[in-house]
């Protein structure tokens, strides 16, 4: 695993958008997997700067989403979906049939699952993966002891990771118990993956991950087995870890 240290959540955004960008140039028909919740919104908005000023072109980029909360509508502000188009989708060039999210508001959501794994296979797979990182080490929202075989699923989600998320919602009852998510092997499949991790509320995971073995009580650690794997980390994620960094 490659690590980038950077000062704060304004670098990492930045270096992070760097990195994506370099490789939307060298690859016009690259496929992103892309992620939501409040650690990539910098990097996001730091895309759509460089579309605007130096015009990098997304228009034949295809993209996929790791998650949705299963019984939210697409036009519900709370759904990821709109997060993505408000967020990145509606400011540059990007096709928005190319931009796949897993559909959470369907009846048969399990079918939904095998559509949405289908789908990434019949394109070529991810080319590179954004992940954040959840307190309990979850990626996506696998959750601890998701088998690291596993494909797009319907999840329960535990009580820190509804708590987390409380704050987009006006009410704790609000937030939806369960959710949609690539699983651990897809995005293992990925060519390439970008760990972004911000804020010394990530240090005990960031701790565990670089510092403990791999096991399913912890999804995280399967990135070790990963052949490309770079993180960006900030200061106060790494604080006091002694990790080689690039």
């Amino acid at each position: 695993m490659k690590i980038i240290q950077v000062k704060d959540y304004k670098q990492m955004s930045q270096k992070a958008a760097e990195y994506i960008i370099e490789k939307v140039c060298a690859n016009p028909r690259i496929k992103l997997g892309l992620a939501t919740g409040g650690t990539p919104i910098g990097t996001y908005q730091n895309l759509i700067i460089d579309h605007k000023k130096n015009g990098t072109s997304y228009h034949q980029v295809t993209t996929f989403n790791l998650d949705e909360y299963i019984g939210i509508a697409a036009e519900n502000k709370n759904s990821y979906r709109y997060f993505m188009n408000t967020q990145l989708f509606n400011h540059i060039n990007i096709k928005q049939v190319n931009t796949h999210i897993p559909r959470g508001d369907i009846k048969n959501v399990h079918e939904e699952c095998n559509t949405f794994e289908d789908l990434i296979a019949e394109l070529g797979g991810i080319d590179l993966q954004i992940l954040g990182i959840g307190s309990n080490g979850h990626i996506g929202f696998n959750e601890p002891s998701t088998p690291f075989s596993s494909k797009t699923h319907i999840v329960n989600l535990t009580e820190s990771t509804i708590q987390a998320n409380a704050r987009y919602f006006k009410k704790l009852e609000d937030v939806p118990k369960k959710a949609i998510t690539m699983g651990i092997s897809t995005i293992m499949k990925s060519k390439e993956i970008l760990l972004l991790v911000s804020g010394e509320n990530k240090r005990d995971a960031i701790t565990q991950l670089l510092t403990q073995g791999i096991n399913e009580s912890f999804p995280a650690s399967v990135l070790k087995n990963h052949p490309y794997v770079t993180m960006i980390a900030d200061e106060a994620a790494v604080a006091g870890l002694k990790v080689h960094c690039y």
